[in-house]
Order: C-alpha cells, then sequence, then structure tokens
C-alpha cells in the first residue's frame, strides 16, 4: 500500500514542477488538467505525509522510552507510545479508504441531458418540473447553472433542455440521476381527475475539455440555419442556429439559444465532446465487464430509477428500495437523502471489489 502512496506522492511532487515550467505556464489548458490532477490527489498526500510525520515522532517516542529509567517519566512516555500508535492506526484507515478507486470523472462539471418521454404535455411539464428540482439542488451546493440549449413546448414544458453544472464535484453527485423518472399524477389538462403516469429522461455527462477528447474537424458536419423560439430580434433573421452531426458516430448536437453563430457553435461542441467522451467510456466499461460493476443503477439509462406519486406525496427510488414522504421538498431540491444512500451504497461496493 504505501509503494502505492509513495508513487502518488512523487506524481503530485512532478504535477509542481509541471505547472511552474514555461510550457504548461503559457497553456491554459494544461494548466487546468495539471491542476485538477494535483487537486484530485491531495489530500492523499497530506494524509500520507501525516502518517509519516506520526511514524517518525513514534520511533523518537519509542527511543525515549528505551533511555528513559524514571518509572513516572516512563509511564507517561508509554501513554504517549499508545497514543501515537491509535492516530496512527486511524490515519491508516483513511488512507486505505482514500486507495479504494473512484470514479476519475466525479471532480468533473455536469452537462444534463432532460428529455420529455411518454406522456405528451404532461411528460413535458414533468422534465420541466425536474429541470427546476436540479438547479434548485444545484444552487443549494452553491454551483452554477446554465441552458446550454432548449425545446420549449407551448404548455410550459420542454421537449427536452440541455443545461451544465459548474462546481467541483458537482458530477459526484448528479451521475446518480440517469435514467428514467416517472411522474404519478393528475394532469392539468386532465378534466375527469385521472391519474395519468408519464416519463421523463435524464442523461448526466461529465464536461470534458479539449486535451480530453480528440475532435476531427474533418468529421464534422456543420449545418447552420434561422433559429425558432425565443432569443430576441435576431431570432428568424440570421443564421444562427447551429446543428452539428459527427459522422463517425452519427451523434447530432443543435443549439439555437443563443444570437450569434459563434456562440451556439461553441455550446454545441460542449455538448458533442461531452457525448462523444461518454460514449467512450461506457465502451470501455463494457469491454472490461464493469459496467455493472460497483456501481448502483448510474449507468443504464433505459433504467426506471425514481417514482414521484402526487396522490400519495411520496418518491421512491427504486435502486435502493427508498421512499419518502415529501414529495415537495423533493422537487424543491431536496435529493441528499437518496444521493447520501446511493454515494455510500456504491462506496461499500468498492471496498468490496478491492479487497477482492
Amino acid at each position: 500500500m504505501y509503494e502505492q502512496v509513495a508513487d502518488v506522492v512523487r506524481r503530485y511532487d512532478e504535477l509542481n514542477d509541471l505547472l511552474s515550467s514555461p510550457e504548461v505556464m503559457g497553456d491554459p489548458n494544461l494548466i487546468r488538467k495539471y491542476g485538477q490532477e494535483q487537486s484530485d490527489i491531495a489530500d492523499l498526500v497530506a494524509t500520507y505525509r501525516e502518517y509519516t510525520a506520526l511514524s517518525k515522532e513514534l520511533e523518537r517516542t519509542r527511543e525515549m522510552l528505551v533511555d528513559e529509567t524514571d518509572p513516572d517519566m516512563r509511564d507517561l512516555v508509554g501513554q504517549e507510545i499508545e497514543e501515537l500508535e491509535a492516530q496512527m492506526e486511524a490515519v491508516e484507515e483513511r488512507l486505505k479508504a482514500m486507495l479504494v478507486p473512484t470514479d476519475p470523472r466525479d471532480s468533473r462539471d455536469v452537462i444534463c441531458e432532460i428529455r420529455a418521454g411518454t406522456g405528451g404535455d404532461e411528460a413535458a411539464l414533468f422534465a420541466a418540473d425536474l429541470y427546476r428540482m436540479y438547479t434548485l439542488y444545484a444552487t443549494a451546493h452553491h454551483w452554477k447553472t446554465e441552458v446550454l440549449s432548449s425545446s420549449e413546448t407551448g404548455v410550459g414544458g420542454y421537449k427536452e433542455i440541455i443545461f451544465s453544472v459548474q462546481g467541483r464535484g458537482a458530477f459526484s453527485r448528479f451521475k446518480y440521476e440517469s435514467g428514467v423518472h416517472r411522474v404519478q399524477r393528475v394532469p392539468v389538462t386532465e378534466t375527469s381527475g385521472r391519474i395519468h403516469t408519464s416519463t421523463a429522461t435524464v442523461a448526466v455527462m461529465p464536461e470534458v475539455d479539449d486535451v480530453d477528447i480528440e475532435i476531427n474537424e474533418n468529421d464534422l458536419r456543420v449545418d447552420v440555419f434561422r433559429s425558432g423560439g425565443k432569443g430576441g430580434q435576431s431570432v428568424n433573421t440570421t443564421d444562427s442556429a447551429v446543428r452539428i452531426t459527427h459522422l463517425p458516430t452519427g451523434v447530432v448536437v443543435q443549439c439555437q439559444d443563443e444570437r450569434s453563430q459563434l456562440q451556439n457553435r461553441a455550446r454545441a461542441m460542449s455538448i458533442l465532446r461531452a457525448r462523444l467522451y461518454d460514449l467512450e467510456y461506457q465502451k470501455q466499461l463494457e469491454e472490461t465487464g464493469e459496467a455493472r460493476r460497483a456501481q448502483v443503477g448510474t449507468g443504464e439509462r433505459s433504467e426506471k430509477i425514481r417514482t414521484y406519486n402526487f396522490p400519495q406525496n411520496r418518491v421512491t427510488d427504486h435502486r435502493i428500495n427508498v421512499s419518502v414522504h415529501r414529495l415537495e421538498d423533493v422537487l424543491s431540491g431536496e435529493l441528499d437523502p437518496f444521493i447520501d444512500e446511493l454515494t455510500a451504497r456504491e462506496e461499500a461496493e468498492r471496498l468490496r471489489a478491492s479487497a477482492d
């Protein structure tokens, strides 16, 4: 274990040298990449250095015990040794926990896509409810959200809305939201009072940089056209909307919310990079047979993960079989009871996997 940690410490020091080198200091992408890598291992390095400092202090204290002849002083030194040994044991347990493999994407920002599923206008309204829920959750965690693309309906819902969440650790929390969300309630358009079941699909992807995934411009087909919907005076008067097709994979991204073609293209490329990165990540998991290992339903977007039952004021997460009877609170962004439990179970799975 300690050789593994020592390698991490050496890498931390290497990153210090890299971040101060002229080559890296002149490249903002590399500064961000290496800075993020160093930040990711900083806690482990600090804990290891705490452990080594305690080890040296324990060694000196044991040497004192050998030379000490006074019985009272020997008792005091013995007590100090016991305390140091207990501290070292606690730090060692923290080190072991830190060495359990984690999701390398956890520290990333997020791109979240919500799409209305079955249920027509009611599904679109539910998609809007989910978007509001996530923005409130992000705000509570001091993360910034920004709409990248949206397709609204006439009733105030969304056929689709794509937004980013920016803040350290955003992906580590939002990743559990990928899947099918189901709502059971009486739609506002229903005159007979019947309960309808509608769905919306949520896809959560880590936001990535140019250095994380290369996209060949020759693999792209870029179409521009006039925007429709909201957007100010330029809507329907200029070709500001952008549609980008990645020819090798067939992935299509369209953005029209911004007034300028340049802004829409930048947003579309951001979404495209995230989708291609996610495709490659899922492919690697499948190839290594780890698509379901050490995960609690975080990978299957076709999986029904949660039901929001209005008549019973109940929200149920089907992956962990946990229900709460505070539906409005959940829709106001109180997701931590579910996400905390999902995180704990995933960490337990990872601990078991590392022990095997």
